[in-house]
């Protein structure tokens, strides 16, 4: 396999990491949908949750391809307002984002029930 392709299987690999990952995240009074969302050069992974006041909750990580190599950011926001916002890395290394990538999806998947539990508790509050 040339390095076109091995760096071609790394990046399904990683999305499927992320992917997987955001699909074990639940919270047993929240409904969820998986957000997976493949452009021509983004792709966007993570899980929308409902909140039981109709607020939509993102938990996301996004790699974007461009002329200059690869951005990776990680985000969580509610409606408007954004709890976490990851700082946006800039790589001309396929290898790097991907690293950065799988470090962002476990920043965003490790905070979530905390986001959660706080949403809940100003719901309740």
């Amino acid at each position: 396999m040339d390095s076109e392709s091995r760096a071609a299987a790394d990046l399904l690999a990683a999305l499927c990491r992320a992917a997987e990952g955001f699909a074990k995240l639940r919270h047993p009074f929240i409904r969820r949908e998986p957000l997976s969302r493949l452009d021509p050069a983004r792709a966007v992974v993570g899980t929308d949750f409902v909140l039981p006041d109709g607020r939509m909750v993102r938990f996301a990580v996004t790699l974007a391809a461009g002329d200059d190599g690869f951005r990776v950011g990680g985000e969580v926001s509610v409606e408007e307002r954004v709890l976490l916002d990851l700082p946006a890395h800039s790589t001309a290394a396929v290898r790097e984002a991907l690293a950065v990538f799988d470090d962002y999806t476990a920043e965003v998947l490790s905070r979530a029930p905390l986001f959660l539990e706080e949403l809940i508790e100003e719901i309740s509050a």
